[in-house]
């Protein structure tokens, strides 16, 4: 096991590393070829046959958070904030993934994805963080904005290879990056964190494409063994992970924003359950969904669909409202929130029953 403390650095510097190659990060197995032809049809899909339900046409429904609660509530507590964005309280201590605040996932405030909703408290409301946990650095994951923002409150930053460069060249400290390759592994905070593989990409311009790396985590308090996927298509990695590490006590998978065009770096909740499985996970978390619209299926939708998957395979499920606590260690069971349109849950399962 090494304690890594990684200074700033080019990304030529991060060659050592089995997955640069060439100058790029890359996955294990090969992505397919999208072709310009199928990448056309992908962008004329999303700009004029997106469904009528793509966005919510009612409130999200929020839990308020404040410090006073988040400094009272009990240990192994759990809070999703948003998309990827999640709040942990192990061992007295808070932590933050992949946190994005802003108003849309977008290089841009007045263009691209908009929030369904707006966090259950802002980032001056927040308690000390002990450390952030970032997956990649796609603009739904990371979020410049939130990042400087958080700066004078976080003790660490934990990302993977390449994303701690553009975070120091934002303006953050070197000495508080941490970056790791996979299954390397780093004790934070008196937490062990262990980057491990994902099946996806990275860029946040034309030219950056894989010049940093991407990663799932896995979080392990004195008490908890957790799973955070960040992004990643379906892939043995799970397997080999949950044989590795595993079991967990809680998966936090990726289900949403997916589209069988581009099932490399994005799971269908097949996948996502399946996953879970391979994890060798004891309760099941769905992320990446609630909050943004990010691909051709209803907003609801990957909420029905694992829900649906898990009951079938007796596999415990919480789908937690925004702010809302969660026990890690006993989670709730699912309930239905997101069902603010009843006509459209219907119209759902009708297209199901024909498919």
């Amino acid at each position: 096991m090494a304690k890594l403390t990684t200074p700033a650095s080019k990304p030529s510097r991060h060659s050592h590393s089995v997955q640069f190659q060439r100058g790029k990060f890359r996955n294990v197995a090969p992505m397919q070829k999208q072709g310009l032809g199928k990448m056309l049809g992908i962008i004329w899909q999303v700009l004029f046959n997106k469904p009528a339900e793509a966005t919510p046409k009612s409130a999200v429904p929020v839990e308020p958070l404040s410090r006073e609660q988040l400094l009272a509530a009990p240990d192994n507590s759990l809070y999703r904030l948003g998309h990827s964005t999640l709040l942990l309280k192990l061992q007295q201590r808070f932590w933050l993934t992949d946190p994005v605040f802003s108003e849309r996932a977008s290089p841009f405030q007045w263009a691209g994805p908009k929030r369904f909703h707006q966090p259950p408290l802002s980032i001056a409301e927040l308690p000390e963080i002990e450390g952030v946990i970032l997956s990649h650095d796609h603009y739904d994951h990371l979020d410049k904005a939130a990042v400087l923002a958080l700066d004078g409150k976080v003790k660490h930053f934990i990302t993977p290879l390449g994303v701690g460069d553009t975070l120091v060249q934002w303006g953050i400290a070197a000495d508080k990056v941490q970056q790791l390759d996979w299954w390397q592994v780093a004790e934070v905070g008196g937490l062990k964190l262990t980057a491990t593989p994902s099946q996806h990409f990275s860029g946040r311009g034309l030219t950056d494409g894989n010049s940093t790396l991407w990663a799932s985590w896995v979080i392990q308090s004195l008490e908890l063994k957790i799973f955070f996927s960040g992004d990643s298509g379906y892939f043995d990695g799970f397997k080999a992970i949950g044989d590795r590490l595993g079991p967990f006590d809680l998966t936090l998978v990726e289900t949403g924003a997916y589209n069988e065009n581009w099932p490399d770096v994005h799971m269908q909740p097949e996948h996502s359950l399946q996953a879970h499985l391979d994890l060798r996970g004891k309760h099941l978390l769905p992320i990446h969904n609630g909050t943004f619209d990010l691909a051709l299926h209803n907003w609801f939708e990957p909420f029905e669909r694992i829900t649906a998957l898990a009951h079938a395979h007796g596999v415990a499920i919480a789908t937690p409202r925004m702010g809302q606590r969660v026990d890690i260690e006993a989670p709730p069971a699912a309930e239905a929130w997101w069902r603010l349109d009843e006509q459209a849950v219907t119209q759902l399962a009708l297209a199901e029953m024909a498919a």
